[in-house]
């Protein structure tokens, strides 16, 4: 038999088997009948599956279909099934103990391919004749499917302790595809790296990197951007954008990158009320959507640019943000069956309106607390010194708000009441120096107040009282003047 008829089992050959005898079934000879039948079946020509011609049957092969299907009432096709080999899927000259090298070598060395592993064991058994007989390549492979020992993807440095426990999870947890219900309801948030590069301003080539915010019910791209660097700003910046066009989103998910754990991060996620999820260490398989959105972003967009010359920053952009709306959002996508933008506008939204800009410029800094100056009035933010309000000279521990990458500008915080009690200002010692002051407002008690005022204050009066009222006789000597 050829080797491409050995691919096919089971229910094809158990089909072609019922045909030939159905005749014999749906009309049964009667007696004395049964052997011309058989004869006139053994006759014929007959295209079994994965043969490339038709063959002849013999009449005792076709006797004995007809007997089993016959003596089944409930399911004759199962019967005429080829039988399983009880060793099914165990090569047959692969030795028991180079099984147990193999599996050795596999746990030791996962990301090792089928090739690899199959020199590592010839080198194996050249060095050891006590394991057996070397088996051909095939054999060995068929050997380490059949066990699910795939070749592992590297996913960071094996001899990190982070890189190991995502590999138990891995093989210990399963792994399934998910979708949110409703659009708005998750978000994706991930950078990659460009294979084009651009001119910057400088006359250099640089790589450039795009953020890209993906909803997850209807695969629908909130806002796509390239930026010259991977920082919290670059994150910020297009995050806004997207919660502009698009809305507040209930959830959010990233990887676990500098930009997507710094404290204006977090902190404007959480002012904003959006559940911030981030994948499990060295798993990027979580964030799967994301990932396989850079696929069409290099195979389309990509594509198309890479004849332009000196392409810059600016030029990828606006060629990116053209592709999205127009192509990548209209086009209906292989999983769902409909274009993302139909798909997010059938769905019922679980966004929220965004608030203003400025207020999301507030809400993205962090948070912390600092020490005043009561010398001079002043905080030190990142090394710089800013002014506080004469009117809060009298607070020494202040909440400030602000971002690392903008301190023109911060905010003193009401922690209680979650509001800006003022805007701070970095010092000015150069305006300072013009030797003109505000006048302050204490809340001290003013100078008419003070008049008013006894001269002997109430705690002296009472013990000048109480002692007088001793009747003891006075506890020191006067000195005269002219003994002086």
């Amino acid at each position: 038999m050829a080797e491409e008829t050995k691919r096919f089992h089971g229910a094809k050959w158990a089909q072609f088997r019922f045909g030939v005898v159905g005749p014999l079934l749906s009309c049964p000879p009667r007696k004395g009948e049964l052997k011309a039948r058989l004869k006139e079946l053994a006759e014929k020509r007959w295209l079994p599956p994965g043969y490339p011609v038709s063959v002849k049957l013999g009449r005792s092969t076709i006797e004995r279909w007809y007997y089993q299907a016959k003596n089944e009432h409930h399911d004759p096709i199962r019967v005429l099934r080829r039988k399983v080999r009880k060793d099914q899927g165990e090569p047959r000259s692969l030795g028991e103990r180079l099984k147990q090298a193999l599996l050795a070598q596999y746990a030791a060395h996962k990301r090792f391919s089928y090739q690899l592993h199959y020199d590592n064991l010839r080198a194996l058994v050249e060095k050891d004749r006590s394991l057996g007989e070397l088996p051909a390549y095939s054999t060995v492979r068929r050997f380490m499917k059949s066990r699910g020992l795939f070749p592992q993807k590297r996913r960071g440095d094996p001899n990190l302790p982070g890189v190991q426990r995502a590999e138990e999870r891995l093989e210990d947890r399963e792994v399934r595809s998910y979708e949110a219900r409703s659009p708005n309801a998750l978000w994706h948030l991930d950078f990659h790296s460009g294979t084009k590069r651009v001119l910057n301003a400088k006359g250099e080539y640089v790589t450039p990197h795009l953020l890209g915010v993906l909803d997850d019910h209807s695969r629908l791209c909130c806002h796509l951007q390239w930026y010259l660097s991977e920082t919290a700003e670059d994150l910020i910046h297009a995050l806004c954008q997207a919660f502009q066009k698009r809305g507040l989103p209930r959830a959010l998910l990233t990887d676990n990158g500098a930009a997507m754990t710094a404290d204006e991060t977090k902190q404007g996620l959480s002012d904003c009320s959006v559940v911030h999820e981030t994948t499990l260490p060295y798993s990027p398989y979580q964030n799967g959507k994301q990932e396989v959105f850079w696929g069409p972003v290099e195979g389309r967009l990509i594509a198309m640019l890479e004849r332009v010359r000196d392409l810059t920053l600016a030029q990828l952009n606006e060629a990116t943000q053209a592709w999205v709306e127009l192509e990548y959002n209209r086009k209906v996508h292989s999983e769902t069956g409909e274009s993302p933008l139909a798909r997010w506008l059938a769905g019922e939204d679980l966004g929220r309106p965004c608030p203003s800009s400025d207020v999301l410029r507030l809400r993205f800094t962090c948070l912390e607390r600092r020490t005043q100056r009561l010398s001079d009035g002043t905080v030190s933010i990142e090394g710089v010194r800013f002014e506080i309000p004469a009117r809060f000279k009298h607070l020494k521990r202040l909440a400030v708000r602000y971002a690392r990458w903008d301190l023109a500008r911060a905010w003193l915080w009401d922690e209680a009441q979650a509001v800006v009690l003022a805007p701070l200002f970095p010092l000015d010692k150069s305006k300072n120096a013009d030797a003109q002051r505000r006048s302050l407002t204490p809340p001290s008690p003013s100078v008419s107040d003070a008049a008013r005022a006894p001269a002997i204050p109430p705690l002296m009066q009472s013990l000048l009282e109480r002692y007088k009222a001793t009747g003891l006789p006075p506890a020191y000597l006067p000195k005269k003047e002219n003994d002086q």
